[in-house]
């Protein structure tokens, strides 16, 4: 009787003890799994790739779209785009201007073993963090200087930064205020209307038009800009949208007529801007703040149509007494794509590329390969087949 009744309580709880089995096996399964997401270490999780590798361009197929293809002899351009070669002869001379400063430029700072782990190698080159900054910059002048070899450039900076660059046609203008990463989006369009007043003050002394184009530093422009000017006679200042209901202007690209008028109209919006700033979006002070406080003003206009900013088409309308000039970033601020297939492709007529975030490597790598080949459209064709999981820095 006892040995059946042991038979029977081990019967009773066998159920139990397989429940229990596959319960500590799918823990220990997840447990496994878990640890195989997690990155191995922290070098292995920080590591880059050095080189681009190329993807499906995207926009195949559509008329309107760069056409690419990739085979052993290169990236060539299968159709050809709208650039002009032409002069804007039609217009007064056009300074590009930036805001650039520096950090933790002193190479006698730190270790020379952190200096080489933060280092990145792009083609040949090897560059520490600063040299990188500098690079781009340099890259964003050689654009410039090729695609509107008649326009100046002029860089505004934090005066207490080290930034002597010797080249032609190439103005650094030292302005006070406020450098920080946290406070850099605020201070760039503090610089700007500074820069916007001192003009105002040469105005009188000087009959000739210069106008002002102000951009980020990492972008290129690919083609001649000057025919804005020529092309919508009567606005004062211009700016980039694109169909985003959240952030419709991009504030990487904003031209400014360079009559009196144009520049106080500019000015005046500039201030607007930058109140709107303080007051509604300082928490969102170290990225996008700008961008929002300018589509507040904009969008904030009793007569103004939002959905103008769905259809890619420039247009004109008057914003608080100036006329405003909106050009689609499709075309003056396109940026490369997150991934293959997104965007539709680049449009034929691109004139200026945005190499925002991380895209930086890009940026370089493109230069080295106009380097080589000297054809833009060719150029363009690496910028479409990147993908920007390969060129992060």
């Amino acid at each position: 009787m006892r040995v059946c009744s042991g038979w029977r309580r081990f019967l009773i709880f066998l159920p139990l003890i397989f429940v229990l089995a596959h319960f500590l096996s799918v823990k220990e399964l997840h447990h496994n799994s878990a640890v195989e997401d997690l990155p191995r270490n922290k070098e292995s999780n920080k590591s880059k790739s050095n080189h681009l590798v190329l993807g499906p361009a995207a926009g195949q197929g559509l008329s309107n779209r760069l056409q690419c293809h990739g085979d052993g002899n290169g990236i060539k351009a299968l159709n050809h785009t709208t650039h002009s070669s032409r002069a804007s002869a039609a217009v007064d001379s056009i300074a590009v201007v930036t805001v650039f400063t520096i950090y933790n430029s002193s190479t006698s700072n730190g270790h020379v073993e952190d200096q080489i782990s933060n280092s990145v190698t792009v083609g040949n080159a090897s560059y520490t963090k600063f040299e990188r900054s500098m690079a781009v910059l340099n890259v964003f002048i050689n654009f410039i200087q090729l695609a509107m070899p008649r326009s100046s450039v002029v860089i505004l900076t934090d005066p207490a930064a080290d930034l002597s660059i010797r080249r032609n046609k190439v103005t650094v203008y030292p302005i006070q205020g406020e450098y920080s990463r946290d406070k850099l989006m605020l201070q760039r369009i503090r610089s700007y209307i500074a820069f916007l007043e001192s003009r105002m003050e040469e105005l009188p002394q000087n009959q000739k038009h210069t106008h002002y184009i102000f951009t980020d530093s990492d972008i290129t422009v690919v083609d001649d800009l000057g025919h804005i000017f020529s092309e919508y006679p009567n606005f004062h200042l211009a700016l980039t949208f694109r169909n985003n209901k959240a952030q419709p202007l991009n504030s990487g690209f904003i031209a400014v007529r360079g009559t009196d008028d144009g520049i106080l109209r500019a000015k005046i919006f500039l201030q607007k801007v930058l109140k709107v700033y303080q007051t509604r979006y300082m928490k969102a002070s170290r990225m996008l703040g700008d961008q929002l406080a300018l589509a507040w003003v904009v969008m904030s206009h009793p007569s103004f149509d939002a959905k103008k900013f769905t259809k890619a088409k420039a247009f004109v309308d008057d914003i608080g007494g100036a006329s405003m000039l909106f050009l689609p970033c499709a075309v003056y601020n396109w940026t490369p794509p997150e991934g293959a297939g997104q965007f539709h492709g680049m449009p034929l007529d691109v004139k200026v590329v945005h190499f925002k975030g991380s895209r930086k490597r890009l940026m370089l790598e493109s230069w080295n390969f106009y380097s080589s080949v000297s054809n833009i459209p060719d150029m363009l064709c690496l910028i479409l087949k990147s993908g920007r999981t390969k060129y992060d820095f």
